[in-house]
């Protein structure tokens, strides 16, 4: 049976998912003895071998002349500084929550984008695009839980890093449309690897790798979160970004499994219902989306 070109998309983006909560399982196993800034480094470290694979393979580059150059570095620099301090508070996170609470929250990414793009972008959202950042917020609030009893500040550190992420996929949306996606995103990958050593060494310093089943657990960590962005970086350029984000939501249930497999964390009243209703206010963000481009002569 041959795939279509938008079903392989989807079975990249579903394999991007599952690597990326895999890098997560290990980094909430490793934060007892490491600091999130020292698992970020690492992480970004060896996760700059697919980054450079990913270059490598890229036929535009070949075709522009696999010039490193790039008109918008300093945007490109920025968005490797975002993601840095993203990836601190998502790590960060992940050793201090459950590790359903800590993913599910980063959902509101989406809702974050969508917010973002009228100061930044120009963009006109309409008033059912609106709605649905209402109902996710919503949700994100629910999760969060300020004025619960069991509420705790550190379940800010997951939404400060969606708002963050969003700013990433922002600022992509800022680039030239002549650079290729692998160019853009190894910049982005390198600037984060430095900044995230730099933070370690603010913050702490290194801990020595205690034996050499850690050190296979940052190697794993690195190739896990390197190849999942590889994933989506092939996925996206396979088929239009709109086709893709309905599937994005299957992290929220995968997150809960594997956390309650791994750690024997099951967080209903903490996920329930919110998590539902940042998914609805997602889907519903790209329900609208599709609908446009459809529209759009």
């Amino acid at each position: 049976m041959v795939l279509s070109r938008t079903t392989l998309a989807i079975l990249l983006s579903l394999l991007a998912l599952l690597l990326f909560d895999a890098m997560g399982l290990i980094i909430k196993l490793l934060s007892p003895g490491y600091s999130a800034a020292e698992l970020s480094a690492w992480r970004n470290l060896f996760g700059l071998v697919p980054s450079v694979l990913a270059l490598w393979l890229s036929r535009q580059w070949r075709e522009n002349g696999r010039t490193l150059g790039l008109r918008q570095w300093r945007l490109a620099v920025l968005r490797g500084v975002i993601v840095t301090f993203a990836q601190y508070c998502f790590y960060l996170s992940l050793g201090l929550l459950t590790f359903a609470t800590a993913s599910t929250i980063t959902y509101a990414n989406a809702l974050f984008m969508t917010a973002l793009a009228v100061p930044l972008l120009g963009e006109k959202v309409g008033a059912l695009r609106w709605a649905a950042v209402v109902v996710g917020f919503g949700g994100v609030v629910l999760v969060v839980g300020p004025g619960r009893d069991t509420f705790t500040p550190v379940a800010l550190l997951p939404l400060g890093a969606a708002l963050l992420y969003a700013l990433v996929g922002i600022t992509a949306r800022m680039m030239d449309d002549g650079p290729p996606s692998a160019l853009i995103n190894l910049y982005s990958s390198g600037v984060a690897a430095v900044g995230s050593m730099i933070l370690a060494l603010l913050t702490g310093g290194f801990t020595p790798v205690a034996g050499g089943s850690d050190l296979m657990w940052i190697l794993a960590m690195g190739g896990f979160g390197g190849v999942a962005v590889l994933c989506l970086t092939v996925s996206y350029r396979m088929t239009e970004q709109s086709n893709l984000a309905p599937f994005s939501y299957f992290g929220i249930p995968f997150a809960f499994i594997f956390g309650w497999l791994f750690f024997e964390e099951a967080p209903w009243a903490e996920l329930f219902p919110g998590a539902l209703l940042i998914a609805t206010g997602g889907l519903l963000i790209v329900w609208r989306e599709r609908r446009l481009a459809r529209a759009a002569p």
